[in-house]
């Protein structure tokens, strides 16, 4: 999950135009904002490596993925960010599920005991989540 997020949060550095597209209007300034999220995405990965600081990094990925939740939004209502994107309504509707195993993941972090029913259930969703993240 750490190069995950670190990898993404580079993205947003290397490839800002592609998160601007999706910033909805009501954000003023688009560029800034992915940028100040891929920071974000950066040090809560890198802390997701260590045991003292896992749990805060989890918690604060959960925070981050309910805030950038609306981004996923727009992409489906807006044609603009859809064709900037070069992305059908359809594969931008399926995009919006994703952010679900990925809470539930970090939750899954953010614990230090882990009942094996959530083991199983992240791992299961660990997978299919990655390698739908691998090829945006």
């Amino acid at each position: 999950m750490s190069l995950l997020y670190v990898t993404v949060g580079i993205k947003h550095f290397t490839n800002t135009d592609f998160f601007v597209a999706i910033v909805p209007p009501i954000i003023n300034w688009k560029e800034e904002a992915v940028l100040i999220s891929g920071v974000f995405e950066v040090i809560l990965g890198v802390l997701l490596l260590f045991n003292p600081t896992r749990k805060l990094a989890a918690w604060g990925i959960i925070l981050l993925l309910i805030s950038v939740f609306p981004a996923n939004i727009y992409l489906y209502v807006s044609e603009t960010a859809r064709e900037m994107l070069s992305v059908s309504k359809g594969q931008s509707l399926f995009r919006i599920p994703f952010q679900i195993p990925l809470i539930i993941i970090a939750y899954w972090h953010s614990t230090e005991t882990h009942s094996k029913e959530l083991s199983i259930i992240c791992s299961g969703l660990f997978i299919p989540t990655i390698i739908y993240f691998i090829t945006i």
